[in-house]
């Protein structure tokens, strides 16, 4: 059988070649023989791949987060207590809460019963972050997987306490965006045309502001399905474009260019570069391989173009600070701060500053701009009622004068 294999060479770069042999444990125990620090074997096609989901019935769906947070921190628990990863394995595998979670723990626990390493066991699961499994995977080799797994934990609390600021402050103003949006709809198509009913029967002549906002009304209310059908169909299609590699790209151009919002998102994402490169390095993973991996954890188009700019000058011989001036991407204070950190020798302790720093940049900028969202949104509310209520009882007043 033929498997495809990951290993490094004396230079430290990654290369993958086919291998033929009987099992796994035969490809490693060969590798092992020759000293060649061998990262991953997996049967060679797509036809292995597609067998092996069917066989264990699992769906590649990404994974609860913070379940798997809880995981680590057990598993952490247990085996800096001197339980074996393979019973440790064993006692969580069954106290996993998420059944999505679950199948996979009890999977990786038959493959290491089987005698594959942690880290390959899961990577074959195809679900679990790449940093983790790196991470994992240098915890094994240098002999220190619970201080490897605690800083894997310390970046995703980290991370994941970031992100819940985000959504929390996003919380407000969307609730209000969504009431606004429904009670313009049902002034246009409801409470106009009602009035458009009670004006036509009066068969009086009207202003043409008002003229204008009941023609306003009545086509909204006769094409209220089209427009929403219209609205569904676009955000769906938008939706398919971006998974696409143009979509992606432009999608990702479109957000550093807003105004405000463009500049939050890329800070954001250099804190996740920073902090993920940190948890990295202070792992003992070597710096291209570091970068690799990070570059491969993003989703932004962008950002991977551009890290990957910053490997192909790192693997030149260039430092990290000048590949990373290069992609035009990062703030100059991150790459000031990252070139101070490469003269000193201390770069992951200078990326964790970079990360705290931007990541506290990014929550004061999100308070700031959501302060001035929040009021925009009311007062464009109170214009747009303004305009509707004046429109439609201009005809009244006017009444009431030739009435006088």
């Amino acid at each position: 059988m033929e498997y495809l294999c990951r290993y490094a060479d004396e230079k430290g770069q990654i290369l993958e070649q086919v291998e033929e042999a009987a099992s796994e444990s035969e490809i490693r125990e060969r590798y092992a023989q020759q000293g060649v620090l061998l990262y991953s074997v997996r049967p060679r096609g797509v036809l292995s791949a597609a067998l092996r989901r069917s066989v264990t019935g699992t769906s590649r769906k990404k994974i609860p987060l913070e379940h798997f947070l809880i995981f680590n921190q057990q598993f952490v628990t247990l085996v800096r207590a001197g339980l074996p990863i393979l019973k440790a394995l064993d006692l969580l595998s069954a106290r996993v809460a998420k059944p999505e979670l679950r199948v996979h723990i009890v999977e990786v626990r038959d493959r290491v019963r089987t005698g594959t390493m942690l880290s390959e066991a899961f990577a074959q699961q195809g679900v679990f972050p790449k940093i983790y499994v790196t991470s994992v995977m240098a915890g094994e080799k240098s002999g220190s997987l619970e201080e490897v797994l605690e800083r894997y934990i310390g970046y995703q609390r980290t991370a994941l306490a970031v992100r819940k600021k985000i959504l929390v402050s996003l919380i407000y103003p969307t609730i209000l965006l969504t009431l606004v949006t429904g009670l313009i709809t049902f002034l246009t198509a409801y409470v106009i045309p009602s009035f458009a009913d009670l004006y036509a029967s009066l068969g009086s002549e009207m202003p043409p502001l008002t003229q204008v906002m009941l023609a306003f009304g009545l086509l909204v209310r006769q094409y209220l399905p089209l427009m929403l059908l219209a609205i569904v169909a676009a955000v769906v299609g938008v939706l398919f474009w971006s998974r696409s590699t143009t979509g992606a790209r432009v999608l990702d151009k479109v957000r550093l260019n807003m105004p405000l919002a463009g500049e939050i998102w890329q800070k954001y994402q250099v804190a996740q570069f920073a902090r993920m490169l940190a948890t990295l390095l202070q792992g003992g993973i070597p710096l291209v391989n570091a970068l690799e991996t990070v570059r491969d954890s993003f989703t932004s188009h962008l950002i991977r173009d551009a890290m990957e700019l910053a490997v192909k000058a790192v693997r030149e011989g260039r430092t990290l600070s000048s590949g990373l001036t290069a992609t035009k991407v990062m703030p100059d204070l991150a790459v000031e701060m990252v070139e101070v950190g490469e003269s000193t020798g201390a770069l992951p302790q200078m990326l964790n500053s970079v990360a705290d720093f931007f990541e506290q940049d990014v929550e004061t900028r999100m308070q700031a701009m959501l302060a001035l969202v929040e009021p925009a949104i009311l007062v464009i509310v109170s214009i747009v009622v303004s305009v509707v209520l004046v429109s439609l009882y201009l005809p009244i007043f006017s009444l009431a004068e030739k009435v006088h």
